[in-house]
């Protein structure tokens, strides 16, 4: 059963420019999607229909099944369920103190202030951040910031988080950070729903990609189901993981025989598959 699901899904923006033509999606309990694509083929227009922040010209989102009726009633509840970072935290941060901001979303659903202070706690902690309740977010680096979005959306106790590009502007240990966070949140149980163009980050975190280009989902499926097509790949103005790549022109130039890996790990594994296959001496 599809905890979140688009069907046909068509927007134009009010200019009558086509964002999306016809996008079919499916996120199940527990999954980490990647939606893969370059800088404008509508990646964060469709993040904006996964909790009624836009509503589609045509088509339908059903989150747990129930399409969303878009009445504020209804929002509110499909938005206890979908919570979106966006990209840029400067975008969802604003008020005074961390723990001011973190707590706006739990008071909004009316709940006491006991149950509010409770969850800005569990949070925080949740996210790495204790100690920084008083500090005005503005002071925060980029990372700590978009660490200090995602708890103001854990504090509202989701099913689906769904990040706008969760990497972009970090350093790579800032970038590295954010993604592991992620990925102990999905292992709780959480649904984790990115956009990126990053095409070494989605093999290693993803178990599922859609690949999306110019409004429209291209292909689906597993990271290697989705690196495999590199014409698709290609023609998305995407390129493969660095590591693929190697292996692309040890294959091609060195007339090595080495299966492709998406993942370091994986082209680890290959080449040394390789060399034993081969009687090629191995350091032990």
């Amino acid at each position: 059963m599809p905890i979140l699901e688009v069907n046909d899904l068509v927007y134009k923006y009010p200019d009558g420019t086509s964002a999306l033509n016809g996008i079919n999606f499916k996120a199940n309990k527990g999954d980490m999607i990647a939606i893969l694509g370059p800088n404008g083929a509508g990646k964060s227009t469709l993040f904006l229909h996964f909790n009624g922040i836009l509503k589609p010209k045509e088509g339908v989102v059903k989150v747990k099944e129930n399409p969303i009726s878009y009445k504020n009633k209804d929002l509110l509840e499909v938005r206890k369920t979908v919570g979106i970072v966006f990209q840029n935290p400067d975008d969802q941060l604003f008020a005074p103190t961390v723990a001011q901001d973190i707590a706006f979303g739990p008071m909004n659903l009316g709940l006491n202030h006991d149950e509010v202070a409770k969850r800005v706690k569990e949070s925080l902690k949740a996210v790495d951040m204790e100690g920084y309740d008083e500090k005005p977010p503005h002071h925060l680096s980029g990372g700590q910031k978009k660490r200090v979005a995602i708890a103001g959306i854990l504090a509202m106790k989701p099913e689906i988080i769904v990040l706008d590009e969760p990497t972009a502007g970090l350093d790579p240990l800032g970038a590295s950070q954010i993604m592991r966070l992620l990925y102990d949140l999905n292992k709780q149980g959480i649904t984790i729903i990115i956009s990126t163009h990053d095409v070494d980050l989605v093999p290693v975190y993803a178990n599922k990609v859609y690949l999306i280009s110019n409004g429209k989902i291209i292909k689906n499926g597993t990271p290697k189901e989705i690196f495999s097509d590199t014409e698709a790949i290609r023609n998305s103005k995407l390129r493969l993981p660095r590591i693929s790549h190697l292996i692309e022109i040890l294959k091609r130039e060195d007339k090595l025989n080495i299966d492709m890996g998406y993942t370091i790990g994986e082209a680890r594994t290959n080449l040394l598959d390789y060399m034993k296959t081969n009687k090629m001496k191995i350091k032990e």
